[in-house]
């Protein structure tokens, strides 16, 4: 274990050097299965924002604390997904980690808290808003949405997610092959998408944010063991992970404990700190609640 810790004393400048100045060289990734959805919903949601903005008013049906959001989650799904980590990931085990949380754990959240739709709706011609706008409401829909978006089906399909693609068969079929790793990032993101919408925004969540609150410590839970797991363990679980971690001046061995590392502390604590953040919410609404009916009581 000595060396990890020697690693993370140095920090990230030495094995940056041997990968980027020795024979490992990570460049940025422009494939279009990354870079058109980008471009695209960064496209739609920039004009729907202008054209919200110029009819109603600036802050009006996106607000600047929304578009924020966005902008932030956009540029870390980005970063994860065409940056040289990308590149790095298919090799070092850590950057596959470290790629894969930036996805599920920083991005999405910021992502929903931005509800972008309605703005990206804006950017459509009006036939085509109206059409879209009539779906939600129409058929099988709301219901199929309502149930999918309650918390404990959507932790469990994150869960899911997270554990099947880590199962090594899987894992391995998207290093050999780019759709297969393109599969497994949507996988992460929709079901992160999810996850974070059924906490944040689902009729569930408005009536009080103590279930959203389990589901986060449930998954930092089941994560953090998978991480264990991973730190612990004394066989290399995926053998074409570790081909670039001597570059990075770690053992294939040493480079998977890192990213067990990665998955249980730094991504554990993110779940932690949203819990903490809607139990203060939470705890907050209750207390105005309990003001209200005080000040207001009849008789």
């Amino acid at each position: 274990m000595s060396p990890i810790f020697d690693f993370l004393r140095s920090g990230l400048s030495s094995g940056v050097g041997h990968c980027f100045g020795g024979a490992l060289v990570f460049g940025w990734t422009f494939d279009l299965p990354a870079t058109a959805p980008l471009i695209l919903v960064a496209a739609l949601y920039a004009t729907g924002v202008a054209r919200l903005w110029r009819r109603a008013g600036y802050g009006r049906g996106a607000t600047v604390i929304q578009t924020r959001c966005f902008v932030g989650g956009w540029l870390i799904l980005a970063s994860a997904l065409i940056s040289p980590l990308h590149e790095a990931s298919k090799t070092v085990f850590t950057a596959h980690m470290i790629e894969h949380e930036l996805i599920m754990a920083a991005a999405a959240p910021l992502l929903v808290l931005a509800r972008p739709l309605p703005a990206m709706l804006w950017s459509l011609p009006a036939g085509w808003r109206r059409t879209l706008g009539r779906i939600p409401r129409s058929g099988l829909f709301p219901a199929f949405w309502r149930e999918l978006t309650t918390p404990l089906i959507a932790t469990i399909v994150h869960g899911l997610a997270i554990w099947l693609w880590h199962a090594p068969p899987l894992f391995e079929a998207a290093l050999a092959h780019s759709p297969v790793h393109w599969l497994q990032h949507f996988c992460f993101l929709f079901s992160a998408l999810l996850f974070w919408w059924a906490l944040f925004f689902s009729p569930a969540s408005r009536k009080g944010y103590g279930g959203a609150i389990g589901h986060l410590f449930a998954t930092a839970g089941h994560t953090g063991l998978l991480g264990l797991l991973l730190l612990f363990s004394r066989h290399i679980w995926f053998p074409m992970q570790g081909i670039g971690s001597l570059a990075w001046n770690l053992a294939p061995i040493e480079d998977q404990q890192l990213a067990g590392l990665v998955m249980w502390i730094p991504a554990g604590l993110i779940y932690a700190g949203a819990a903490i953040a809607l139990a203060g919410l939470w705890i907050s609404g209750s207390g105005r609640q309990k003001e209200t009916h005080r000040v207001y009581r009849p008789g």
